[in-house]
Parts: structure tokens; C-alpha cells; sequence
């Protein structure tokens, strides 16, 4: 009540008592008299109390403001003071809250209110400030640093599986595939503090208050921005740098290689380890008001869970080359096994755009895989390469067939993906027969349609040696590159049995081929030798040396690489040379002497053993002295190449 109210009322009360006073009014006026009596006394009443009121108020705001200045003043950081600091600082601070409920409950008219409204809510101001400004101290002194445990470091077996190119690489491929990365369907999930766990209740205390003063919005904009810069800083730890769509298409494949390595390992770290542990830390502190905790959470970790993903789509809609093909099912994998943390992490309406950016992600990426796996074929067919000089084995081959090994650690992947495209429904019963679901299933079809490209690929590339021999060298070497990989690995159950066997018939044909094309001219001047005059007997020996010699320097620098595979060459050999050059000898010697005869048997099957060697050697002019043979003959009375390996 303002004062010239005050004045209004008295006044009328004054003229009231002095016409109660006097004897001209009548009943019923002294009545209504009466009653004005008694409603201004009530009136002035009410305006005393409300005047006691407004001073209780006025003494209580100084107060409070006395309190919260000095501590300002004699505090830089109230949280570092004892907790009876705190608890008066708080305790100040919310009596100012609830000073401004008061006001805000008086009658709009009151000219006093508003000046008191005014003086509260700047002094609340200034504490909201301050409190923003402790709680991000207090963040910033108490974090945690992420310890060595709580890091998913790459195994010392995390290689890449295959870096080089089908087209363009010339030199030599991987002699043995290297363990894929680990990219577990099983993630492991840790929960580490990010704060200090004593200073929970003190970042809760200043949440709660800055919440009933209707400060909420300004709490979750510093406690986000001082988050979300956490987990960029993250990111940085973890070697992980943002690149534009055009940056990723630019780099150099090694280069990529390593930042797919490195986004794999952040976004396991990031979604197993920094997000959960931050869940739990937003939960603790702002879990009693609803959304607030999740909506927090979302605003926090957006940007830098933007940035992976983004990273992820450049690489999913790069070129789609075959050596692209292992990264992008690691990548695929990962994010697939993450998926379920994705939704637990993200579980609301104001994280759905992260979930739905999630799933884009892997749809795209496993269509980048399907494209790349069921183009292999194209690959090779449109391979151009030269043939490699001494008959070993191709680099595209080594490629292939080093690819096609990988296949067994991507299989049920793969599997699931073609699933997909063929619209087909790959759940099978505990009770099927797993060895034919593994030959019939997408993944062995297409792998099956690709290795008669290759051969075809090899059998072309065969015909630009002039010497059939080598031909078949090359073609033997390798169909039994390709066999012996197949079988001995687990990819061997996508092939089966059957073409298994055939291979292997395949490459002991060229194996006898290669004897046929090699001896027969050679040993053809041993034969028909009864009735052949000593002079021709002479030149035939002569010829026969001169065939031998010829030969063996050839092949001495041809090359198989496998050296069970060379030992039965020369095995069977041996067994096809040496008996034709005993009989030969043996019918000649009594006719012409030995003189003539320049090799004797033991020369021949020491000679033997030094082909295909891969190292050129030429045979001396000279007779050369009989030696040991390393051994005999009769060690290998199998016949080779019957043998089913």
C-alpha cells in the first residue's frame, strides 16, 4: 500500500468519526456509517501488516546479499572453500529464489514490488553466473584422465588384411594372408568416472538450484559445452582429424588404410568407453528431471559422433576398389556391433537422428561391400599383367587366391549382406547340415564363379610362352598354388571335396604334360639303336648330350616355388630318364666304348635335382666325375602324381 493510499484512508476515517459525532443522522445512515467504520479500520490494518511484510522481505534480501557479496569477495572459488562455505553460499542463494516467489506473488500494482523484484532477480543473476563459472571449474580440476586400461588399443595382430591393388600391382603379393583386425561383433563396454566421484554431489548441488531458480537452460549449456569439448579433445587423443568428403577421395590408399584403422578404434572407444561413462555421469547428475539427461547427452556428443560418421559415408561411397573391400567390412562390423549401444545410449526422441545416422551408415556400408565382393570377377577379366619370366607362380594369383582366404573371416557377414540383396533367408536349424549350407550358401557361390575366371585369366597369359613346357610349368605351378592355399585353409569348406579333387587332377595334368613335352624329343634319340651303325651310335650320343645340356640350362632357371611339388617332379623324372639312359648305354657301350658316352647315370640324376631351381646353371664341357646322389631312386616307389594329396 503506497503511502498516498495511507493518506485516503485516514482522512476518510476522520470524516466518519466526526459524523458519528454528531445528532442530525438517522438510524439507518449511522448504520452504514458504522459499517464504513469498520471496513477502513480493517483497511488500515491490513495496510500496516503488509508494510511489516515488505520490511521482512527488504531485510532479508540484504541479507542475502550481504552473504553472497562477501563471499564473492573473499572467495575465488567457493567450492574450494570448506563446506560450510558452500552450504551458506547455497542457502543465501536460494533465499533470494524464494524472496522472488514471494514478490512474484503480491498483486502486480505494488509499486514496492517491483523495486524489490528487481533488486532479487540481479542478485540471482549474479549468482547464476558465478555458479556457471564454478560448476565449470570444478569439471575442469576433477576430470579424469583416461587410463591405458580403459583404452580399446588394436591387438598386436590388427593388420590390415590386404593393401595392394588387382590392377595395378605387378610385384609380389602376400605369401601368407595376415590375421584380420579384430572387429569383434562383441564389443566390451566400460564404465569409467569421468569426474572425481566426491565432486558428483557438488556439480548435482549447483544443477539443483540453478534449476529451481528456472536456470536450467544456462546449467546444460555449460555442462554441454564444456563436454562436448571433452570429447572432441577425445577424438584428438585417439589421432582421429575431420576430413571432407573430397579430402577422403584424394587420399593415397596407405594413408586411408590407416585413418579406417584409426576410425574403427575411436568409434569402439568412443561408443563403448567415453559415451557410456558420460551417460552415467549425466544421469547422476541431472537424472531426476526427465529428458534433461538424454537431451544433454545427445548435445554433448553430436558434433564429434557426426564427424566419425561422416568420415564413414566418404569412405562408403568412395571408389569401389577390391582392395577397399576388408576395410569396409571392418567398418561394417564394427558398426554393427555397436548398434546396440547406439540405441541404449540414445534411447529418446532427441537422439533419434544419431540412431537413424547409425543405421544409413551400415546399410551404406554393407552396399559399398556387395557392390565391391560381386565385382571381383570384373577385376580379374580386365587384369593386364605379363607373364612372369621363369614360369613361378602370377602376382594375380598370389592376389586372388590371398583374397579369397580372407573371405572365412567375413563369411557370415558377407553372408547376411547377399541375404539381403537376393532377398533370400539364411536362419538355419540347429540340426542342418552345416557342410552343405557352407558350399551352397552366397558367399561360396560367387567364390566358386571366381576362380574359373582366374584360370581362364592364367591359361591366356600361359600362351605367351613360346615353350610348351614352360606352359604347363606355369599353369601347374598355379592351379597347385591354388589348391594347396584352398585346401589347407577354412575357406576350403566354401569349395568342397569335389572341386578339390578336380583341381588337383588339374594340375597333375599339366605336371605330366610338362614331362611329355620336355623328354619325349629328348629321349626319342635313345631309342631304335640295334641296327644303327657306330657312327650314327656317336652322333646320337653326341645329340642326345648336346639335348641334355640344352635343357637343363633352360630349366634349371625355371622355377617352382613349391618344393614338395619340385621333389616329385624330379622323382618322376628320374624314373622316366635314367632306366631309358641305363638301357640305352648298356646296348652302345660294347659297340662303340665308353669314351662317347660323355654322362653317366649317376651325372644324370645329380643334374635332375638342380632343375627348376630358379637359378640358370650350364653344364661344363668336360665329363664330370661320378658322385653320390643325394638319394635313390627307389626311395619313392609311389608313382608321383597318383598320389590324391
Amino acid at each position: 500500500m503506497g503511502d498516498a493510499e495511507k493518506h485516503v484512508i485516514a482522512a476518510a476515517y476522520h470524516i466518519v468519526k466526526a459524523l458519528e459525532a454528531t445528532n442530525i443522522l438517522s438510524n439507518d445512515m449511522r448504520r452504514v456509517l458504522a459499517d464504513l467504520d469498520v471496513h477502513l479500520s480493517t483497511m488500515t490494518t491490513l495496510g500496516e501488516k503488509e508494510a511489516e511484510k515488505t520490511r521482512e522481505i527488504e531485510n532479508r534480501l540484504r541479507s542475502a546479499q550481504e552473504n553472497i557479496t562477501e563471499l564473492h569477495s573473499n572467495h575465488s572459488r567457493i567450492w574450494n572453500s570448506c563446506p560450510a562455505i558452500v552450504s551458506k553460499y547455497l542457502q543465501s542463494v536460494d533465499e533470494v529464489r524464494r524472496l522472488i516467489e514471494t514478490l512474484e506473488s503480491f498483486p502486480s500494482k505494488r509499486t514496492w514490488k517491483q523495486d524489490l523484484l528487481d533488486r532479487a532477480q540481479c542478485i540471482l543473476q549474479i549468482t547464476m553466473a558465478r555458479l556457471q563459472d564454478e560448476l565449470i571449474h570444478i569439471l575442469a580440476q576433477s576430470k579424469q584422465r583416461f587410463k591405458q586400461e580403459y583404452i580399446l588399443h588394436p591387438t598386436c595382430e590388427e593388420t590390415s588384411v590386404y593393401e595392394e591393388s588387382i590392377v595395378s600391382n605387378e610385384g609380389d603379393s602376400l605369401e601368407d594372408v595376415s590375421q584380420r583386425e579384430s572387429s569383434s561383433t562383441e564389443t566390451e563396454e566400460y564404465v569409467m568416472d569421468l569426474v572425481h566421484p566426491e565432486v558428483v554431489p557438488q556439480i548435482t548441488s549447483i544443477a539443483n538450484i540453478m534449476f529451481a531458480s528456472h536456470y536450467d537452460h544456462e546449467f546444460c549449456q555449460a555442462f554441454v559445452r564444456f563436454w562436448r569439448d571433452e570429447l572432441a579433445e577425445y577424438l584428438t587423443i585417439l589421432n582421429v582429424e575431420q576430413f571432407s568428403v573430397e579430402d577422403v577421395l584424394k587420399m593415397e590408399w596407405e594413408c586411408l588404410n590407416s585413418r579406417i584403422r584409426k576410425w574403427r578404434r575411436a568409434i569402439k572407444n568412443v561408443i563403448g568407453i567415453y559415451l557410456a561413462s558420460e551417460k552415467c555421469l549425466f544421469d547422476q547428475v541431472l537424472g531426476e528431471y526427465g529428458s534433461i539427461s538424454s537431451t544433454c547427452l545427445v548435445e554433448a556428443s553430436k558434433a564429434s559422433l557426426l564427424c566419425l560418421l561422416n568420415f564413414g559415408h566418404a569412405v562408403a561411397i568412395g571408389p569401389h576398389r577390391p582392395e577397399w573391400l576388408y576395410c569396409l567390412l571392418d567398418m561394417y562390423e564394427v558398426l554393427a556391433s555397436l548398434i546396440p549401444d547406439v540405441e541404449s545410449l540414445f534411447p529418446e526422441e532427441a537422439g533419434s537422428f544419431i540412431r537413424i545416422e547409425f543405421h544409413d551408415l551400415l546399410r551404406r556400408l554393407g552396399d559399398a561391400a556387395k557392390v565391391i565382393f560381386m565385382e571381383i570377377g570384373n577385376h580379374i577379366a580386365s587384369h593386364a599383367s605379363r607373364k612372369p619370366p621363369n614360369g613361378g607362380i602370377h602376382p594375380l594369383t598370389k592376389y586372388v587366391v590371398n583374397y579369397i582366404l580372407c573371405f572365412v573371416e567375413y563369411g557370415d557377414t558377407l553372408n547376411l549382406l547377399l541375404a539381403e540383396k537376393d532377398g533370400e533367408n539364411l536362419d538355419k536349424g540347429p540340426n542342418e547340415n552345416i557342410g552343405h549350407m557352407t558350399i551352397s550358401c552366397p558367399v561360396a557361390v560367387h567364390l566358386q564363379s571366381v576362380t574359373p575366371i582366374l584360370e581362364t585369366k592364367l591359361d591366356v597369359t600361359s600362351n605367351l610362352y613360346r615353350d610348351s613346357s614352360l606352359k604347363h610349368i606355369f599353369m601347374m605351378n598355379n592351379i597347385h598354388y591354388m589348391v594347396d592355399k584352398i585346401k589347407n585353409s577354412e575357406v576350403g569348406s566354401y569349395f568342397g571335396d569335389e572341386w578339390i579333387r578336380n583341381h588337383i587332377g588339374k594340375f597333375q595334368h599339366h605336371a605330366m604334360s610338362y614331362e611329355r613335352f620336355t623328354w619325349s624329343s629328348i629321349l626319342g634319340l635313345l631309342r631304335n639303336n640295334e641296327k644303327t651303325g657306330k657312327a650314327t651310335l656317336k652322333e646320337r650320343c653326341r645329340d642326345f648330350s648336346i639335348a641334355f645340356e640344352d635343357m637343363y640350362k633352360i630349366q634349371t632357371a625355371w622355377y617352382v616355388p613349391n618344393l614338395q611339388l619340385r621333389e616329385e617332379l624330379r622323382i618322376s623324372t628320374s624314373k622316366t630318364v635314367i632306366p631309358a639312359y641305363r638301357n640305352f648305354v648298356s646296348k652302345i657301350t660294347n659297340s662303340i666304348g665308353e669314351k662317347y658316352i660323355k654322362y653317366t647315370e649317376h651325372d644324370l640324376e645329380t643334374y635332375i635335382l638342380d632343375l627348376l631351381e630358379g637359378s640358370q646353371k650350364s653344364l661344363k664341357p668336360s665329363r664330370m666325375k661320378e658322385v653320390t646322389i643325394l638319394s635313390s631312386i627307389s626311395l619313392f616307389p609311389t608313382v608321383v602324381f597318383n598320389k590324391i594329396m
